[in-house]
């Protein structure tokens, strides 16, 4: 359903001529060069053109430009001598501020939020992906219609209902923001009810649920196909991946298990956007295992991991103090740590991250690549050994036509014995089965 609020068709047309701006204001775990390196990345994920790249430092945020006038004459002189038609700010802009750079600058603006918004909405293709992104949007554009529209300043009399006598049409356009906001959220409420019901189902279903995460780009969805034999998307983009994707694998020790492909995080995620996804990112809160995988090649990847961990607290899946994620959080949940695209390191450092998992033997860390397979038996493996962790022997009579029953046992734990009491009446099937505690909790919730 349209909302009467699209964006100007040509605004983010595909190949045009763009300047990156990193205003740096220091305080940063990361560097400029890398900001500005994962900013280009997202501009290039929508077909945008980055040609220029420019780090400006920032002592004091200037209210309505941001950067100070010298810098601003700076970048309008590069836009004009490049003939560039986009300036994407990797910071978030106030309406004002946007304003007034479009205007110094003679070009559009964008930043940092506006961007992702725009990746989100090209990359969703479920309804409820569609949804929230449409949320998200326009709860960012709401605070930016003095800029958008110029026919705003309009009063409009009171005919129709779109409102009373002198009522302006910023007034008005803004209402009917609200108004369809007001109808999202219901609409992803049933959606989020309908997912919780999903989530009931498979807990009582006799097979494990395995959640990837990682920041944009590490390679999930690359490892989600070779573990599968998917072919979900999976491209040199931050965010190929948009909407969740669930596929059945088999583990050593587990008949059976769903591996669940999820949004990639990246650092400072719009609020719209974690709002607006929060019921996605919840899934990882219902997995039984989460597998962070991280782009252990890149030279950032100890600040991607900082961002991953930052989110998943804030689901919940780790404690607030500090401890431990790789034992598993608050929420009881294991973490394992993938490190990817091992085959991109050089042998120095390869054998250095080498020795650093074998003198850490505590630590839960599987180094794969997941476009060529190296380390991936391991991997099952690896998963296998922790859904089975601390599993016990118990004995169980089931009678043989419990088939809800036995196929928890089968596919939930390791069958050690079984034999048939065909006695006088119903068959019983005696089962001798190692199990986890969680999954014995959920056999006895049968």
């Amino acid at each position: 359903m349209s909302t009467g609020f699209e964006r100007d068709p040509d605004e983010f047309a595909r190949g045009a001529k763009a300047l990156v701006v990193y205003p740096d204001m220091g305080g940063s775990s990361r560097d400029a060069e890398a900001r500005l390196e994962e900013t280009a990345g997202l501009a290039a994920a929508i077909g945008v053109d980055v040609v220029e790249r420019v780090a400006v430092r920032l002592r004091q945020p200037k209210p309505g430009t941001l950067i100070g006038s010298g810098q601003v004459e700076a970048l309008a002189e590069t836009v004009r001598d490049g003939e560039l038609q986009l300036a994407v700010f990797d910071a978030a802009l106030t309406p004002v501020q946007q304003r007034n750079l479009e205007t110094a600058l003679g070009c559009k603006v964008i930043d940092r939020t506006g961007l992702i918004l725009e990746i989100f909405g090209e990359r969703a293709r479920t309804a409820e992906g569609r949804l929230q992104v449409e949320l998200a949007h326009l709860d960012y554009q709401a605070g930016r219609l003095v800029r958008s529209w110029t026919h705003l300043e309009r009063q409009r009399g009171g005919f129709g209902f779109l409102g009373g006598p002198g009522e302006t049409q910023i007034e008005a356009d803004r209402r009917l923001i609200r108004d369809r906001m007001a109808r999202l959220r219901r609409e992803l409420e049933q959606v989020s009810r309908t997912r919780t019901l999903h989530r009931d189902r498979r807990q009582r279903a006799p097979w494990p649920v395995v959640a990837l995460v990682g920041y944009t780009n590490a390679g999930k969805s690359t490892l989600f196909n070779r573990l599968t034999g998917a072919h979900v998307m999976a491209e040199d983009l931050l965010f190929a991946t948009l909407d969740p994707t669930m596929r059945a694998i088999r583990l050593p020790g587990v008949e059976k298990a769903i591996l669940s492909d999820t949004v990639g995080f990246i650092s400072d995620l719009p609020t719209q956007l974690v709002a607006a996804f929060r019921a996605t990112l919840e899934e990882v809160t219902a997995a039984d295992i989460i597998l962070h995988v991280r782009d252990i090649a890149n030279s950032e990847t100890e600040a991607q991991k900082r961002q991953v961990l930052e989110i998943l607290t804030d689901l919940g899946v780790i404690p607030e103090d500090g401890g431990e994620p790789e034992k598993g959080g608050e929420s009881g949940i294991p973490i394992l740590e993938i490190w990817n695209k091992w085959d991109l390191l050089d042998p120095d450092h390869a054998e250095e991250l080498s020795g650093l998992i074998s003198d850490k033997s505590d630590r839960d860390v599987v180094p794969i690549s997941a476009l060529t397979g190296e380390g991936c038996e391991t991997l099952l493996a690896t998963v296998g050994e922790k859904l089975m962790a601390g599993a016990k022997l118990y004995s169980f009579a089931v009678p043989a036509e419990d088939g809800e029953r036995l196929a928890f046992l089968h596919a939930r734990g390791h069958v050690v014995s079984e034999t048939i009491d065909e006695g006088d009446q119903t068959p019983i099937v005696r089962l001798q089965v190692r199990l986890s505690d969680r999954e014995l909790g959920r056999f006895s919730a049968l």
